[in-house]
């Protein structure tokens, strides 16, 4: 898993087309849907900070998990301008840990793709479904495996702002269903002189396909739920680009490992 590092700082500047107030609606419609109006909520690989001041803003206790420290920073940033109540941690998603359980837990932005292996996937799921509430519900989405071959692969994408431009080069491997995308980010230091500072940062992520992710959250004990386009809001296809699900907590999966109780 490759951690945001320079890129944090300018993440919400070239994303600033993201939905998120689409995005939130649906998770906030879907919650109230399910009686899930308030309490503790968990934003697994929460980035910035941008969905989890979201939720808190319509009223859930928010904690917000992500690997990137730098990331985090963001957040925190942005925490204090808003003066809302969010715990956030620094942790890997695959081994993360909660003091408690939680009603909901959300995963969205892709974050889940970062995981390129089904085991880390599952890993995941386990945890997910041991941190929530009994019938608490797990609100995800992920880039499909058409995506990453077929709408970004091998493809280069270049956009330029004011105080910062960037190069985006993706290369696609098919047979492990793995995205590499190359960033080369330039971003200005002094208005005055025209200075800007260069970076680079690679980054892997792996498209799923929903039968891969239905077969893993019931690897893990949790039950599917739905599943939607993300874009469209309507039934899957298999042109869907992203796709968003919900799953159910339903019981605790137990160790059953030859060392395990």
């Amino acid at each position: 898993m490759e951690a945001y590092t320079d890129f944090a700082y300018v993440y919400d500047v070239f994303m600033d087309n993201t939905p998120y107030d689409k995005w939130g609606g649906l998770l906030v419609s879907r919650l109230e849907k399910e009686g899930i109006t308030d309490g503790i909520l968990l934003d697994l690989g929460c980035g910035t900070g941008n969905m989890t001041e979201l939720l808190s803003e319509k009223g859930y206790d928010m904690i917000g998990v992500d690997y990137s420290g730098e990331m985090l920073n963001v957040a925190m940033e942005k925490r204090a301008r808003s003066g809302r109540q969010i715990l956030y941690l620094q942790q890997d998603m695959r081994e993360f840990e909660l003091y408690g359980t939680v009603r909901a837990v959300v995963c969205v932005c892709d974050s889940l793709n970062y995981l390129l292996e089904e085991e880390e996937i599952e890993d995941t799921f386990r945890l997910v479904n041991n941190y929530l509430d009994p019938g608490g519900l797990f609100l995800f989405d992920f880039n499909t495996v058409y995506k990453y071959e077929t709408v970004i692969g091998d493809a280069t994408i270049a956009e330029n702002r004011d105080n910062c431009s960037f190069i985006w080069e993706n290369f696609y491997e098919e047979e492990g269903q793995i995205n590499e995308y190359d960033l080369t980010v330039f971003v200005k230091e002094q208005e005055e002189e025209e200075l800007f500072r260069k970076f680079t940062e690679t980054h892997y992520q792996r498209g799923y396909t929903l039968e891969q992710i239905k077969r893993l959250l019931e690897k893990s004990g949790l039950v599917f739920m739905e599943a939607l386009d993300a874009d469209t809001l309507n039934e899957v296809t298999d042109t869907s680009e992203r796709i968003f699900c919900v799953a159910r907590e339903q019981g605790k999966v137990c160790d059953r490992s030859p060392d395990g109780i």
